[in-house]
């Protein structure tokens, strides 16, 4: 079973929101209820990263790569990097991982890898 990570679409204008807002940032004319639950992409081209070397406790590894990626059709979504040397500008592809653990509660996120 695939996984995804979900944006919000205005029924009344069409505009694709994440994350979550209550009212249409587009339109302004809708209610909290009125969205349609889309996937958002998983391609797209990385902005801009950096390295944690410190990251908290409840990531289980010495580091941890964070990058901000623009999906096709132009959300920005922050995630982990899974790719040894990136670079600006080069085409990424998400998958929906468990990204850390804590106690028994597994929290899932987006993990990057080159494409």
């Amino acid at each position: 079973m695939e996984l995804n990570i979900y944006a919000y679409k205005c029924k009344r204008c069409g505009h694709i929101h994440y994350p979550y807002k209550t009212i249409c940032k587009n339109c302004g004319e809708n209610d909290h209820n009125e969205f349609d639950i889309v996937p958002l992409p998983k391609k797209g081209k990385l902005l801009t990263y950096t390295t944690l070397y410190n990251p908290p406790s409840d990531y289980e590894v010495p580091t941890l790569a964070l990058g901000i990626v623009e999906l096709e059709g132009g959300h920005r979504i922050t995630g982990q990097l899974n790719i040894k040397n990136p670079k600006i500008g080069m085409n990424v592809e998400g998958k929906v991982e468990v990204v850390r653990k804590e106690a028994y509660n597994k929290h899932l996120g987006m993990v990057f890898y080159q494409a």
